[in-house]
């Protein structure tokens, strides 16, 4: 290739790439200084310099003069020594092809940058190009494309699992992911693992706010600003709840996001691929917030210790086990959706007597069942838990043994 054609090739690719002439001139003569510097088998560092109008490559080795530093041990003055090889234009063809490969993937990431490090957070919709075993890539419109990582975690520690469990892609499935982190290709931070090989944009399909941006999709109450999403916990592919909240009195929120007939959170639970989502009413009163998480079991009273963020959650014994849910996991979600930590006992417990407090979700029926207990306390502090026998504070057991 004559230097002429070189010059006019990379003003070429800088029009059409939207790349600077000038740096990608400079990159080349950078990579061409390291090609020649190893070519010609040089003492010392090598600079390449090509004319901007006539193409011509010039390289010269950089000789030191004087002495150096005392404290650095470098020359901070150089002699340049011309050594341009005869066939010059040659190496700066091949040279051509890998720099501006280089700079183009660059200037390519560096614009996906540009425009997506605004959208983090933003719901999109992809499609399934290929997987991995390790990610998916997906296809967000021409020329983007994004990763959604699985690792294995255990085996690569500072990766990431995005995927729900259970949840598989095939090609050209369409997907709707949350964007979570757009690589920034100039930052001087930690690569990943075959970074430069990956696509800048990582997508979510775990992320809690990839829900709230469904129910921003099916709600219009949510959208407009009418119903607020206060708090969303999350097992992906398993279960989630959500809290909601109503701006305006009349206006009731659960409804509002369930629809006609489940009509709208159906929608969700199908972009979800079946996951099931819980919409429940958030309260100030953290008590009855509480109560509100653990639906669909019913609860009989809660108890909050605001100083140590503790609520103890009283149900009758058939509800005991729905309130914890398998494997815990209705209690463990009613917790991070709250930020409270949930101890949940059964109406016949046999623990420690519970004080009574104003925010005890109690009405004057269950008082009346309380005053029919029989009143005998053990050693331990320990209420009998059988009723009274009638005319009597105690029961048949403990009837008299205050006497005693």
């Amino acid at each position: 290739m004559a230097s002429s054609e070189l010059i006019e090739a990379l003003q070429a690719l800088a029009h059409e790439r939207k790349i600077d002439e000038f740096y990608l001139i400079d990159r080349l003569e950078a990579s061409l200084a390291k090609s020649y510097q190893h070519i010609l088998d040089l003492e010392w560092d090598a600079r390449v310099t090509i004319d901007r109008q006539t193409g011509k490559i010039y390289v010269y080795e950089l000789v030191p003069v004087g002495e150096p530093d005392e404290e650095t041990g470098e020359y901070s003055e150089f002699e340049e020594r011309d050594v341009t090889p005869a066939d010059v234009s040659r190496i700066a063809a091949q040279n051509a092809k890998s720099v501006i490969s280089s700079i183009v993937r660059e200037a390519g990431r560096q614009s996906i940058y540009e425009e997506f490090a605004g959208r983090v957070g933003d719901l999109v919709t992809g499609t399934v190009l290929q997987g991995t075993p390790d990610f998916t890539i997906i296809k967000i419109r021409d020329g983007v494309e994004a990763e959604l990582p699985h690792y294995d975690v255990k085996r690569y520690p500072g990766e990431r699992n995005e995927r729900p469990a259970g949840e598989h892609y095939r090609h050209n499935q369409r997907l709707k992911v949350l964007i979570i982190e757009v690589r920034d290709p100039g930052s001087d931070a930690p690569r990943m693992r075959g970074e430069q090989a990956r696509p800048a944009i990582v997508v979510s399909r775990t992320h809690p706010d990839l829900i709230r941006r469904l129910f921003e999709i099916e709600v219009p109450e949510i959208y407009d600003g009418l119903v607020e999403i206060k708090s969303i916990a999350r097992e992906p592919g398993a279960r989630s709840k959500v809290a909601v909240t109503s701006r305006e009195h009349n206006l009731d929120p659960v409804g509002a996001c369930v629809g006609p007939k489940g009509s709208r959170v159906r929608m969700v639970v199908e972009e979800l691929r079946n996951e099931r989502v819980d919409v429940i009413q958030w309260d100030e009163d953290p008590a009855r917030y509480v109560a509100n998480a653990l639906s669909p079991a019913k609860v009989d009273r809660v108890l909050v210790d605001e100083e140590n963020n503790y609520a103890t959650v009283i149900v009758p014994d058939d509800q005991l086990s729905l309130a914890i849910g398998k494997e815990g996991q209705n209690a463990r979600l009613a917790a991070r959706l709250t930020g409270w930590h949930i101890d949940i006992k059964s109406a016949s417990f046999t623990g420690a007597p519970l004080p009574k407090t104003e925010n005890m979700l109690i009405d004057e029926d269950d008082l009346e069942d309380e005053e029919e207990l029989c009143a005998y306390v053990d050693e331990n502090g320990v209420r009998c838990r059988n009723h009274a026998r009638p005319d009597s504070c105690f029961c048949g057991i403990h009837d008299g043994l205050d006497e005693e």
